[in-house]
């Protein structure tokens, strides 16, 4: 559901046997003098905690209910403190009130159809980025990559690439593997701005999970299609699960509450104190 070049280091030989002690002192010191100058490491991930309880809050933001460790938020909201906050990044999708500006800037990136207009996600008018070719995922991961690093400098420890299976909805103009590579670079740009990735959705690329890159998973309704349990053993616990309806609710807290985290919302996952608000937890 969505809602929105190195120069190398060169060496040469010395001719006179009388200066390889010298060469060596001096390569000494420029390995300690590169070291003192040396980028700094990646920041570390922190990956959430099994079963911490989970509010899913990418509608909107509002203070998180009593007991609440993690939280998603939209990555244009504000992280809350002391909790494990996960942003919400619309990575594979347009969101609808984008279109225009992506028609506008990188109208090469939306896929289209026969008839050159963009493919639609309908049930939410969301159009489908293009991933199908390695350039469009670069040029697309250098993008999505820059909301990425303002979920880092904005405070959040994990991030959430939302429509990771829109590849259902190309119309076979997109692949798996097109969707995975792309899930690869963002991956890569996520830990190195020191953030955990989580899968969202499709369990068709849960045995790709570690050479994609993937830390933890946010997963909808798996509890509707008994897929909960597959998600829980591929992350060790690790999991989000997000609901809509009180019976998939309780078929997920039934297979699977004891030992990940679940979440009743409503549909719209609307802010607390609007009309159709939802939240449970197992």
């Amino acid at each position: 559901m969505s809602k929105h070049a190195v120069t190398p280091f060169l060496r040469r030989g010395s001719t006179l046997a009388a200066l390889a002690g010298g060469v060596a002192v001096a390569a000494g010191a420029g390995v300690l003098l590169s070291s003192a100058f040396a980028a700094k490491p990646a920041p570390k991930v922190v990956l959430p905690q099994a079963n911490a309880t989970f509010d899913y809050q990418i509608g909107g933001a509002y203070t998180p209910p009593a007991g609440v460790e993690a939280v998603s938020r939209d990555r244009g909201a504000e992280p809350v403190r002391g909790l494990y906050n996960v942003c919400y990044v619309n990575a594979f999708q347009t969101q609808p009130d984008a279109l225009d500006w992506w028609q506008q800037q990188h109208p090469d990136l939306l896929l289209r159809d026969s008839g050159g207009e963009p493919v639609n996600d309908e049930a939410w008018g969301e159009a489908l980025l293009d991933t199908s070719t390695a350039a469009k995922r670069t040029r697309l991961a250098k993008i999505v990559g820059g909301w990425i690093d303002g979920c880092a400098k904005s405070g959040f420890q994990a991030v959430e690439p939302d429509n990771l299976d829109s590849y259902e909805r190309s119309g076979g103009r997109l692949t798996r593997a097109h969707n995975a590579a792309f899930a690869k670079l963002l991956a890569a740009r996520a830990h190195t701005a020191g953030l955990a990735i989580g899968q969202k959705n499709t369990t068709d690329l849960l045995e790709q999970r570690e050479e994609i890159g993937f830390d933890f998973a946010v997963a909808e309704e798996c509890g509707r299609y008994d897929e909960c349990a597959d998600y829980a053993t591929a992350y060790g616990n690790r999991v989000f699960v997000v609901e809509y309806t009180a019976r998939d609710f309780a078929k997920a807290c039934s297979a699977v509450g004891a030992k990940v985290s679940v979440v009743h919302r409503d549909l719209d996952v609307r802010p607390a104190g609007q009309r159709g608000y939802v939240f449970g937890t197992c």
